[in-house]
């Protein structure tokens, strides 16, 4: 089957097939693209004039345009996402901190998973009983830490190459 100018198929080649060229933002020349020009217009990039721009699939995941239920609206050739990001403070969802703590007298003065903050008894602070009750922290008696370095934001992937045919059978319309 002949493919339709302007469609892109997603392959695992490291070749360029003849009569594709690779999504990669590529600009392109309208006298010698005219025909797909027609299709694509200016929605990828180019002035108009003398290029228009191939779509850009390297690193990206392709998106339907529209707006699906709940989502935000996405138009034709509209760019969105980040490879990596930052928390902070107001990025991240409001929580709380529980400490747990029990009013019986303190046992043990090292801490572990199967103690509790306890009474303070002499040089202890840690007890082994397990009448706990929970309160949340102040904001005040919690500090920030980490490095505020951005962590990786791009979901499992395996790489391949998207092309688009720039010879093949004009789409007609219905």
């Amino acid at each position: 089957m002949t493919p339709y100018l302007g469609e892109i198929r997603l392959l695992p080649y490291t070749r360029v097939p003849l009569g594709w060229m690779e999504c990669n933002g590529a600009l392109v020349s309208i006298a010698e693209n005219d025909a797909l020009y027609t299709l694509l217009g200016t929605t990828y990039g180019g002035d108009g004039v003398q290029t228009f721009g191939l779509p850009n699939l390297q690193s990206r995941v392709a998106v339907h345009q529209g707006t699906g239920q709940g989502l935000s609206t996405r138009v034709l050739g509209q760019v969105g996402g980040k490879e990596t990001v930052t928390l902070t403070a107001q990025t991240m969802p409001t929580h709380t901190h529980i400490m747990h703590a029990t009013t019986t007298t303190a046992t043990a003065n090292a801490p572990s998973n199967a103690l509790e903050y306890g009474a303070v008894g002499g040089d202890t602070m840690y007890s082994t009983t397990v009448d706990v009750n929970s309160a949340t922290f102040l904001a005040t008696s919690v500090t920030m830490s980490g490095g505020n370095l951005p962590h990786d934001n791009i979901m499992p992937t395996v790489a391949v190459r998207y092309f688009i045919c720039v010879s093949g059978v004009f789409p007609t319309q219905n």
